[in-house]
């Protein structure tokens, strides 16, 4: 920033009171306090409002800037997977969802149409994207991630954060990234939601902190503290989290918000605190900028800063980061950003929508079933999920935030499962429907209709998976089998001997073996958005050739929780001794209607960069894409190391009958690690590398190298 801006900034900060100082700092939430209050919020200065929308938020701003110092508020909402919470918006698949495409420059197209619906309802903000990592499937907001793998999760998280906040955040059409949370939240114990994460600070950095170094390179320009705490010790209270590691190593230069009411919750929750006012302290010394719903900060800040408790300039620090942040925006000389109300579901966002639904859908078994043959005349769709939206939509929309609204009337476009299957399948083949039963156990089960059903058909499209209720804060799952009468529905749909195609539609990975053992075929759309179910058929169809691969593994029993392809070595055995050694499913997992074989895997080194090139061959009838996935594995290392660590991956198109030579350069920063200094180092030694279509071991070629 130049010295004129700085300057100017710190007038602004000079001519404020005190009183002024902390208001800035606050986030009021209007779907709790209303409109009134708000108002009076923004009369007193404050520096954003969260969960309000077009000409609410418009009103609130008019008034700030004609009250006290006239500093612009900031507008933020939780646009997750695009900005749900509008009825009206362009509702993609979720994280987890698009994580399948492994594709980060669709996801980056998905970030920037994201941001132009969010500022033409007149916001500047979006808690977006989550950085958390999935490796452990019971926690409630798995959906929400981009998966278990850390480099994945950078890779992709980095391209939302591009699409969201574009070269300049001064466009009106771009918005603020906001990278969560930090830091370990979605590793606490036992999957349990907030609960204490148990990890020592060199775990921390090794495996959860890349991804947020690669969002702070990004440009992220907010931060947010998780809910959970280390050993003991909140995030939100944590000065090494906030300040040696996240500014001081990361080189962190935005503003950092709490999560929902965090303050409050050192007192309520946490009980590291007696009242508000020592929850304040804490909060504020560790480097919060600005606090989310925790109204008594406001009062306790002063009362701290009256007495000389807390430093007056600590205070100053925080409201200069948050005033830096809206000078990059441009809101200090234009706070009513103009864009058009168009953009909002818009025909090109939607065009996109369709594009990132096909890359989302995950075909992991195919006993030569599929794509459907041309004599199929009759298809019963069958199963919960197979007409449900809500189910389809996943968390972060209209239905579920602010408020549950379960009962509100979906909005079109859309189309689930069923009405993808009807429009696919043209007017010479009959489609029929039965639900069969409930996700959860309802008088409406009507297993014997989707029998007969089923009998009568050539051929059963069942479709599975967990329900809204199931999915999000405080949702998390002790057994992820599958609910209801689910699986008594798949065994009498199995009993009639028809072939029998199993779609997943899930907010996360559920235990599914005795399913996928059975069925002919296999596919996962996780909650695949407003063309998930046209995504489905097109796969089904063949219209689509599936491409996806998993960013996350799937156990086979609960017990099996959790398992991560990247595991430490050294469990005694290897494996439960009533299961099987690996998940059902592992990371990277996907099948093609192409066939690919891989083969002259090569390594050229020079000094510290090398080349590692692969042929990939299409040795199928049809165009297909692979994505090539690049594993390494330290052989001997200071501390322990994964088994294989994803470090590449590209995503090619290789015609019918043709080959793709595939190169990627790589350092030796690639095969660092944290010691025991909980220093990031590159050692000598052996380094063995693995290229291929998983990170199942027989997927993979591999050769060894020696970093000097």
């Amino acid at each position: 920033m130049d010295t004129n801006k700085k300057n100017k900034i710190k007038e602004i900060l000079d001519k404020m009171s005190l009183e002024q100082k902390v208001a800035q700092m606050m986030q009021i939430p209007y779907s709790v306090v209303g409109r009134e209050k708000a108002l009076e919020w923004a009369e007193k200065g404050a520096g954003s409002f969260l969960h309000v929308l077009g000409d609410n938020a418009r009103e609130l701003q008019e008034t700030a800037i004609h009250s006290g110092q006239g500093i612009p508020v900031l507008f933020g909402i939780d646009a997750i997977h695009g900005h749900g919470l509008n009825e009206n918006a362009t509702i993609f698949p979720s994280q987890l969802a698009l994580a399948c495409s492994w594709n980060p420059e669709l996801i980056e197209q998905m970030g920037k149409m994201t941001a132009r619906e969010v500022a033409a309802d007149g916001l500047h903000w979006t808690f977006s994207p989550v950085l958390c990592l999935g490796r452990d499937t019971r926690w409630g907001r798995i959906d929400e991630t981009f998966g278990e793998d850390a480099y994945l999760a950078g890779e992709l998280g980095a391209a939302m954060i591009k699409g969201y906040q574009g070269d300049d955040l001064r466009n009106p059409e771009r918005i603020l990234a906001c990278a969560k949370h930090y830091i370990g939240y979605g590793e606490a114990v036992g999957g349990r939601d907030a609960c204490d994460t148990e990890m020592t600070y060199r775990k921390l950095k090794d495996v959860f902190l890349p991804p947020f170094q690669k969002a702070v390179e990004a440009g992220c320009a907010t931060f947010m503290t998780a809910y959970g705490s280390i050993d003991g010790e909140p995030f939100t209270a944590s000065e090494k989290t906030l300040k040696e590691i996240l500014r001081g190593e990361l080189g962190f230069d935005g503003f950092v918000v709490t999560d929902w009411d965090n303050v409050n919750s050192l007192v309520s929750n946490q009980h590291v605190a007696a009242d508000s006012k020592e929850a304040t302290l804490l909060a504020a010394k560790a480097g919060n900028d600005m606090i989310m719903t925790s109204e008594a900060f406001y009062e306790a800040a002063i009362a701290l800063v009256r007495e000389g408790t807390l430093a007056e300039t600590v205070i100053d620090e925080a409201v200069l980061h948050i005033l830096t942040i809206k000078e990059r925006m441009g809101l200090l000389e234009c706070p009513q950003r103009k864009v058009p109300a168009e953009y909002i579901g818009c025909e090109e966002h939607l065009a996109l929508n369709r594009r990132l639904a096909d890359e989302s859908v995950v075909l992991l078994k195919n006993e030569e079933i599929l794509p459907l043959a041309a004599n199929v005349k009759k298809i019963a769709v069958i199963g919960p999920n197979a007409d449900d939206i809500r189910a389809q939509y996943g968390d972060w929309t209209y239905f579920t935030h602010p408020d549950p609204h379960p009962e509100h009337e979906p909005m079109r476009p859309y189309a689930t499962v069923l009405e993808g299957i009807k429009e696919a399948a043209g007017a010479d083949v009959t489609v029929s429907y039965a639900k069969g039963c409930a996700v959860k156990a309802a008088d409406e089960d009507n297993l014997e209709e989707a029998v007969r059903m089923a009998k009568d058909s050539d051929v059963v499209v069942l479709v599975l998976g967990d329900m809204i209720e199931q999915a999000g804060e405080t949702k998390d799952r002790a057994d992820l089998a599958l609910t209801g009468r689910q699986v008594e529905l798949f065994d009498r749909i199995k009993e009639t001997g028809k072939k029998l195609i199993t779609v997943l539609v899930s907010s996360k990975p559920l235990c599914m073996t005795k399913i996928v053992e059975g069925s002919d075929a296999f596919l996962v759309s996780f909650n695949g958005g407003m063309f998930g179910g046209n995504a489905v058929a097109n796969v089904i169809s063949g219209k689509v050739n599936p491409s996806a691969k998993l960013p996350i593994s799937f156990p086979r029993h609960s017990g099996q929780v959790p398992i991560y392809y990247n595991s430490l070595p050294g469990w005694h055995g290897g494996k439960y001794c009533d299961l099987p050694a690996e998940p059902l499913f592992t990371f990277g997992q996907g099948l093609s209607y192409s066939r690919f074989v891989y083969r002259d895997l090569a390594v050229t080194q020079k000094k510290d960069q090398l080349t590692l090139s692969v042929c990939v061959e299409n040795v199928s009838e049809r165009d297909g894409e692979e994505i090539v996935q690049v594993y390494f594995h330290d052989v001997v290392s200071s501390v322990m190391t994964p088994v294989k660590q994803l470090i590449r991956f590209e995503k090619v198109a290789v015609p019918a009958g043709m080959s793709k030579c595939v190169q990627f350069i790589l350092r030796d920063s690639d095969f660092s690690l944290v010691n025991r200094q909980e220093q990031r180092v590159s050692e000598p030694g052996e380094v063995e590398l693995m290229v291929g279509s998983s990170a199942r071991d027989e997927d993979l070629q591999k050769t060894t190298i020696t970093i000097a």
